[in-house]
């Protein structure tokens, strides 16, 4: 086993930790939030909040991570180029920052108007509040900047702890001031927790930026090398990512003229169909980008494709089933986690409905998380674009088509069919640019992890029914054990049937979960 698949192992494992943590301290506000004021249009206003600061923040920080500042930052630390490095970084830094405090004047400016075309269907008395919320909200946009580039920093270092940490730092002061002050401000206290959590989000991460020597430059000189690539990879990330944007402007759109607490219930189904993603998929395709980065510098490309087709079968293997599980388990288990307060059993339906139809496209969207990193690590960003220009076109259509004959439904699964596009577009394109991915491969496990996840669907349904049915006791205690058991025989049921396969997949879950990943993924 060699040095670097032990890293990738070790960082998967603390990456997965962590999101786990960070998740349910996530689900965590979400209950706070959602029994305080259930699912109405003060949270749909509270949602719609996010949309003009994330929109800010993904478009100058969060795409230019993950598609250009992380390979070219990761390829001068492997090649020994460390300080002109950190000069481009800086250079970057500088007119990202400028570039936003532009756009955040902009926005704070033409607020209303921006949130009455993102959510027209809210009464005016909640779109003043969306607005307030949302000029709180430009303060985290700030901070979170900051976390990006810090994250990209030490990601590139394969330093992955403080990050992560950050995150648990974020979501516990959300909760921490949300209940402190929303006797006295409402909803309004959970904004400021938001920009609270994503400062002290950031300060945890200083001291990690300082062990791995960090040298910031003040200078905007266009001409150095290092950030004229970086620009040439960001500039189709972000018009990729302006078309993303619209996709989940439209969405909102739509939704908001569906009634009362639909954003809000598309908003919470999403959430928990996310959470296998960032649990496995994220995690994983986190911790192998430096590598895969590393593996295209260095020239290996038949590492960089067996690596990328292990990392997707792994993919496969545990978000199939992750999908149908949450498919059989929905309803009870949103009703144990949020049914209370002000978040009634009609809530609950009406959010279960739109997770089942998400839940379809869960493991596409958990894919594409390592095949977008397969071609940032090969440098090429305008491929990942053109994939989200079609998808997204593609899921804009669907959204208008099936938003009248199946409501918020309707949105949910144009969301997950637009995924599958993505994933089938991306695959072929990497089969062509690199050459043989294994293909027989792919399938032979996502078959293999399909039937197994329908056997393991159909035996949860059963066991939670029966349970529900058989035994007496409290509402809520009811559920959790019929939630827990179905979901200890699905995992038992399923793991049995994919063990007796032996596929190599397999053995890379088991030696992740024991710290270790085989020499040559």
């Amino acid at each position: 086993m060699s040095d670097t698949g032990k890293h990738v192992a070790k960082a998967a494992i603390l990456l997965m930790v962590t999101v786990i943590i960070s998740r349910i301290l996530g689900y965590g506000r979400e209950v706070v939030m959602y029994t305080i004021f259930g699912q109405n249009y003060l949270t749909d206003a509270y949602r719609a909040a996010f949309s003009i600061p994330d929109f800010l923040y993904m478009l100058l920080v969060g795409g230019a991570l993950s598609s250009a500042f992380i390979p070219i930052f990761s390829s001068c630390i492997a090649t020994d180029r460390t300080d002109e490095g950190w000069k481009s970084a800086s250079i970057v830094f500088n007119y990202t920052v400028i570039f936003l405090l532009i756009l955040t004047v902009f926005a704070y400016l033409y607020t209303r108007p921006l949130i009455v075309l993102l959510v027209p269907g809210l009464p005016d008395q909640y779109i003043g509040l969306a607005v307030t919320l949302t000029h709180i909200m430009f303060l985290q946009t700030f901070f979170m900047a900051l976390n990006g580039f810090a994250m990209g920093i030490l990601n590139s270092y394969n330093h992955f702890a403080a990050p992560a940490i950050g995150t648990l730092v974020y979501n516990l002061l959300i909760i921490l001031v949300g209940l402190a002050l929303v006797k006295q401000i409402g909803i309004t206290a959970f904004s400021y927790g938001v920009v609270i959590g994503a400062a002290l989000n950031f300060l945890v991460q200083i001291p990690a930026l300082r062990r791995v020597g960090l040298k910031y430059t003040f200078s905007f000189d266009y001409r150095d090398p290092g950030f004229r690539q970086i620009m040439v990879l960001m500039i189709p990330v972000l018009a990729g990512l302006g078309v993303v944007q619209i996709n989940l402007f439209v969405t909102q759109n739509l939704s908001s003229g569906l009634g009362s607490g639909t954003v809000s219930a598309l908003n919470l189904a999403q959430r928990i169909m996310n959470l296998p993603i960032g649990i496995f998929a994220v995690s994983i395709a986190t911790a192998i980008f430096p590598t895969l980065t590393t593996l295209t510098a260095r020239g290996e490309l038949d590492l960089f494709k067996r690596t990328s087709s292990l990392g997707l079968r792994a993919i496969f293997l545990v978000t199939i089933p992750a999908s149908l599980g949450l498919m059989a388990i929905g309803e009870p288990l949103i009703k144990l986690l949020f049914q209370q307060g002000e978040f009634t059993a009609a809530m609950a339906a009406a959010t279960n409905q739109a997770l089942f139809f998400y839940c379809i496209g869960l493991f596409a969207y958990s894919s594409i998380q390592v095949l977008n990193r397969s071609f940032y690590a090969l440098k090429d960003t305008l491929t990942p674009v053109i994939a989200a220009t079609i998808t997204i076109g593609f899921n804009i259509f669907l959204s208008m088509e099936l938003v009248e004959p199946m409501g918020h439904t309707g949105l949910a699964l144009a969301y997950s069919l637009a995924g599958f596009l993505n994933l089938v577009f991306l695959l072929t394109v990497l089969r062509v640019k690199v050459g043989k991915l294994g293909g027989s491969k792919i399938i032979l496990s996502f078959a293999i992890a399909a039937g197994a996840s329908l056997l393991m669907y159909a035996a949860v349904r059963f066991t939670v029914n029966h349970l529900m049915g058989l035994i007496d006791m409290t509402f809520k205690l009811n559920l959790l054990i019929s939630v827990s058991v179905g979901m200890l025989v699905g995992a038992l049921l399923y793991a049995v049937i994919v063990y007796w396969f032996k596929l190599e997949e397999s053995e890379l879950i088991i030696n992740m979960v024991r710290k270790r990943l085989p020499g040559r993924a």
